[in-house]
């Protein structure tokens, strides 16, 4: 079948590819921008069509195109002989849209928690070895715990870091322990890896997690994890506030507290959660 032969639509001006990059991120802008441009138009593209837009050669476009192809993120009709945007495109860019709708998803179950406990409730969700603070709804006591959105830390050294990780098998713990180590933030950090393979196994049991001065002196979290419809964590709720008013023997209500949040955001998130093997104070 002969292909078609049309102008492609292209919605916005598409900018020609420098060619004076490092050959290694060279390659990489050009693939990027080739997908750009066949995202344009869900038509589909020739490849002589976008080499005119892209202002390479068949040759370099062909082969970006190839080596795209075998990682799925673009497709090749080829009895109409068209290039389209492939399922792995779609995957990667769901992960934004997850993280983006789980903060919106979550923030009723965030406030309702903050309401019932007056104490600051964070959201993040885990980016390799650290969690990453999406969003905070604030204590209205005047001492209260604040983190920026896009503040980072390490996994092992917070609640919702903690809550993650226990969800993860012994293999993918060994893994975080090999890549990430065991940083220290303060004194109560966990530093060795047999207390934090006990940390996670209680963080099974009672479906929470805590931090104990672990990342911040002077301050607690209680966290728990969200979960999507595979039993995939995806996210954490967290209970923050200074040790003055958040006692170790606060910690197994809260802890609650927290779960119930965590389940609600779970199941507003198309999920079931996740559920401790039985609710025994920590």
């Amino acid at each position: 079948m002969t292909s078609h032969a049309r102008t492609p639509k292209v919605s916005a001006p598409v900018t020609r590819i420098d060619r004076s990059a490092d050959g290694t991120v060279q390659s990489l802008t050009r693939a990027m921008q080739l997908l750009e441009l066949l995202a344009e138009d869900d038509e589909g593209f020739r490849l002589v069509d976008i080499a005119a837009h892209s202002g390479l050669s068949t040759t370099t476009v062909h082969r970006l195109l190839t080596t795209l192809e075998q990682r799925q993120f673009v497709q090749f009709d080829r009895e109409s002989s068209l290039w389209y945007v492939g399922v792995r495109s779609f995957s990667v860019g769901a992960a934004f849209a997850r993280r983006r709708r789980i903060a919106t998803l979550a923030l009723p179950a965030m406030r309702r928690l903050r309401d019932l406990t007056g104490e600051t409730v964070n959201l993040g969700v885990p980016d390799g070895g650290e969690i990453v603070f999406v969003t905070q709804v604030e204590s209205r006591e005047m001492v209260r715990a604040m983190a920026r959105p896009g503040f980072r830390a390490s996994l092992h050294c917070t609640a919702m870091g903690q809550a993650l990780l226990a969800r993860s098998d012994d293999a993918e713990v060994a893994q975080f322990l090999r890549t990430y180590g065991l940083p220290k933030s303060t004194c109560n950090t966990i530093a060795r890896a047999s207390r934090l393979n006990d940390t996670l196994a209680e963080v099974r049991r009672v479906g929470y997690a805590i931090d104990d001065e672990h990342n911040m002196v002077g301050l607690r979290c209680i966290a728990a994890a969200i979960g999507d419809e595979y039993q995939q964590p995806v996210a954490a709720i967290s209970l923050v506030g200074p040790t003055l008013r958040i006692k170790t023997t606060d910690f197994a209500r809260l802890g609650e507290a927290v779960l119930d949040a965590a389940q609600e955001a779970s199941l507003a998130f198309g999920g079931s959660g996740f559920h401790a093997k039985n609710h025994a104070t920590c």
